[in-house]
């Protein structure tokens, strides 16, 4: 792999970073559209296999490095850190400052994955109907049942990273959209902005150790039930959108004005921006197929 190579990487590792910082573009889907999506399963999963570590045991450090793409996710984890650190202060700052506009583009973001995720699915049926209304009455249980303030301490940070960074890797629903789920986006958020390390420190272990045990699953999940996997997450996406609805929030509840008007905007704004992104994903793919 090249400097240009690395770069590329790199550059899609912070288009990843970028859709979990926000609420509703998944990381996931991200990956799915740069084409990298694969390479990073393969990876995950080679990290749990028994011949890698047999590998780095006996002194083939070169050999591990190669099976577990080892440059590739160097360079890929670069581009998510950077761009977590880069958008943290900006999204704390919206959301303090201009909250209904905040919610409305992250609702809006939402509605339009959920659209292009209705549209890739082939071959409705009355089971593939209900794998969706499974998904959607998980959604609304999820967000039914958690509590509008979630304990601060280190294990629950620990459980918010390992259950945050597996949807990283699922198309169609971010973890930060999880975060806002169990109610620590904000606290997150503030404490990459603050650089709280040992928040940050407990979280990124919670992340390791989810998204070693959680790989290894999705591989095995994707290859035998990938459209059940994908429909159940389209309901989830689907059903959590009351956790999003601009007005919901407390801090939105307390404003004098509504802002439809701005609320109204900012959601456009959100769809344009998902569609946009896939109108030039579409527009890739072809030139790449010609």
């Amino acid at each position: 792999m090249n400097l240009i190579q690395r770069i590329v990487v790199a550059l899609k590792g912070f288009l990843m970073g970028a859709a979990n910082v926000v609420p509703g573009v998944s990381g996931g889907t991200m990956a799915l559209i740069t084409g990298i999506y694969k390479e990073i399963i393969d990876a995950l999963n080679s990290l749990m296999e028994k011949e890698t570590w047999k590998a780095l045991f006996k002194g083939d450090f070169k050999g591990f490095w190669q099976q577990v793409h080892g440059t590739f996710l160097l360079w890929l984890a670069i581009g998510v850190v950077l761009s977590v650190f880069t958008l943290a202060k900006l999204m704390t700052f919206c959301l303090t400052n201009y909250p209904v506009q905040t919610w409305a583009c992250f609702f809006g973001l939402i509605v339009a994955s959920a659209v292009l995720m209705f549209r890739d699915v082939k071959g409705w049926g009355i089971a593939e109907i209900l794998f969706t209304l499974c998904g959607v009455g998980l959604g609304l249980l999820v967000c039914t049942l958690s509590p509008t303030q979630t304990p601060d301490t280190w294990p629950f940070i620990f459980l918010c990273g390992a259950i945050a960074v597996c949807t990283m890797i699922l198309p169609g629903i971010s973890g930060s959209f999880i975060l806002v789920i169990m109610g620590k986006y904000d606290f997150i958020m503030q404490a990459v902005a603050d650089l709280d390390w040992g928040v940050l420190v407990v979280f990124a272990l919670g992340c390791v150790v989810g998204i070693l045990a959680f790989s290894k699953f999705l591989h095995w999940l994707l290859a035998r039930f990938e459209k059940q996997t994908m429909l159940v997450l389209l309901g989830f996406v689907l059903g959590s959108l009351v956790k999003v609805w601009p007005w919901a929030n407390d801090s939105v509840k307390a404003l004098p004005d509504p802002q439809y008007g701005a609320a109204a905007l900012w959601c456009v704004l959100g769809v344009a921006l998902v569609l946009g992104i896939d109108a030039l994903a579409t527009r890739s793919a072809k030139r790449q197929s010609d």
